[in-house]
């Protein structure tokens, strides 16, 4: 729940700077000279790349958490078994070693959504996040019977 709360304090934060950003540009724009014009369209371009991130990391964060919602009513959601340092750190070995099976399982049932999700949250508690990511994309993609990409 912290999480959340975070990141939609972070986006209305963003959201606010994209506003006041963009007011910004659009003066520059306004005021004609030849300086301000590019200058104004440089500082518009900047929100509306920013818009795109948040709405695809939005959307990216809604469908995972709508995958471990339904992985979580089947009963397959990964079970946390990890060794953790004294002070609540994931071991690294033990996490390398969950990743193995999980690898393992994926090669398996490649076309299985369930095997990448749970192969996504391996890569995450193995501190490999790019791939984390790559695999829950992956996962996505599968449930949503959308073509994979390699």
């Amino acid at each position: 729940m912290r999480a959340k709360i975070t990141y939609f304090v972070t986006a209305a934060v963003l959201v606010v700077y994209f506003v006041l950003a963009g007011d910004r540009g659009i003066l520059l724009i306004e005021a004609g000279s030849p300086v301000t014009v590019p200058l104004g369209v440089a500082v518009l371009v900047l929100p509306l790349i920013g818009v795109w991130f948040l709405w695809q990391t939005t959307r990216f964060a809604t469908s995972a958490d709508r995958l471990a919602r339904e992985l979580d009513a089947e009963g397959g959601l990964p079970v946390d078994e990890l060794v953790r340092t004294p002070a609540g750190r994931i071991d690294r070995d033990s996490a390398d070693a969950v990743f193995v099976r999980r690898r393992s399982e994926t090669e398996a049932a490649p076309d299985d959504w369930r095997s990448w999700f749970r192969l996504a949250v391996a890569y995450h508690d193995a501190r490999d996040t790019p791939r984390a990511r790559k695999a829950m994309q992956r996962a996505i993609a599968l449930h949503d019977g959308r073509p994979v990409r390699a």
